[in-house]
């Protein structure tokens, strides 16, 4: 497989940046996922790994050769498309086959790769079928299978499945997950979705206008986001981010809420902002415990049945503003708009964020 470094590549149309100067390196059998909001670089930074793209500045690197000026075909890449790319003329099996007949491959070498992937894919039955013939799930598997037929040294996948229908995005993301841990392949894989980043990446890296804002295990990303719109984007719904102020020991929140500032945050907030300021408080859904004896009070807004439980939408001050998304048991669903609410918050899945720089700050780490 391969390790791919990326040294201050970046790409620029005109005077504006696509991708500004970035750098990280993936590594050997690695699922990697480019996640972020239409526009924000992610596909042009997979079309500079793969050729398709030529870099405005920086250097690219495929197992420490330096590839940067080389032509797609001799990066040794395979590249599956968000829209199949099929030739409609051809068979599932003359598609599949197509990337090993343009290199000159034997015909007995041809026929067993093929079957062999199709074997792996549970398409032997599609072979003969022409792809105006499947339906999306089968042609996303055949654009799967001729990538998969070449055993290059890494795949680069551009929202593979953002054409699919719900059902068949569920199930063509388990299997390409399946193949990954098969195959062990290197895998660079773009998608706006952060739901399929999380289940499917080793690693995610989030960007934002032109910008990486963190690289991180789905873990890190979701519970310790490095800045605000990484809190916001990374969660459905997002973290909860609360404007307060800080005095005494205590961040004040709206409708007369008072959360005292957990121990191994103190130093942190004092070093920031000093003993009084403005602080953006973070938590996940999860971190509020709906309870009556609950120390924070706040009215329903608004409430989501999802089957196994209820999203409620608190209000904390009686309107629409500073609302808190809380998950709570299925029975919530059917607390009635303006129903009065307690609840608690997990002091460990708290976090602070700096309003001015949209930084997230990091708690003391105390030596044993």
């Amino acid at each position: 497989m391969a390790t791919i470094e990326l040294r201050q590549v970046e790409k620029k149309f005109g005077e504006s940046f696509a991708v500004r100067p970035m750098d990280f390196t993936i590594y050997d059998g690695e699922f990697v996922v480019l996640l972020g909001p239409s526009g924000c670089g992610k596909t042009t930074t997979l079309r500079m790994i793969s050729g398709l793209e030529s870099v405005t500045g920086g250097r690219i690197f495929l197992n420490q050769r330096d590839v940067t000026w080389l032509h797609p075909s001799d990066r040794d890449v395979a590249f599956v498309f968000q829209f199949f790319a099929l030739y409609p003329h051809l068979t599932a099996r003359d598609n599949i086959a197509f990337p090993l007949q343009a290199q000159g491959e034997n015909r007995a070498n041809v026929d067993k790769r093929v079957q062999d992937v199709a074997r792996m894919l549970r398409i032997e039955h599609l072979l003969k079928s022409r792809p105006g013939a499947l339906s999306s799930g089968d042609q996303q598997r055949v654009a799967l299978a001729r990538a998969l037929v070449r055993r290059p040294a890494a795949f680069l996948m551009d929202e593979p499945l953002g054409a699919l229908d719900a059902d068949f995005r569920e199930t063509m993301r388990a299997e390409i997950k399946r193949l990954h841990i098969d195959q062990g392949a290197t895998t660079v894989y773009v998608t706006h979705d952060q739901i399929e980043a999380m289940a499917m990446g080793d690693r995610i890296v989030v960007m934002s206008a032109a910008v990486v804002q963190q690289v991180g295990t789905p873990f890190e990303v979701y519970h310790n986001p490095a800045n605000l719109f990484v809190a916001r984007f990374i969660g459905s719904p997002g973290m909860n981010l609360l404007s307060g102020r800080v005095a005494d020991g205590v961040v004040h929140l709206p409708g007369g809420n008072r959360v005292p500032i957990p121990p191994e945050w103190q130093y942190a907030l004092n070093a920031e902002i000093g003993s009084e300021g403005q602080i953006v408080m973070g938590f996940r859904p999860e971190a509020a415990k709906v309870t009556d004896a609950g120390a924070m009070t706040a009215e329903v807004y608004a409430s989501d049945l999802h089957g196994g439980y209820t999203m409620l939408h608190l209000a904390l001050s009686g309107g629409s503003t500073d609302l808190v998304h809380a998950r709570a048991s299925r029975q919530a669903a059917n607390f009635a708009i303006g129903t009065p609410v307690r609840f608690d918050l997990d002091p460990a899945m708290v976090r602070f964020f700096n309003p001015k720089t949209e930084l997230a700050l990091r708690p003391e780490v105390r030596l044993e």
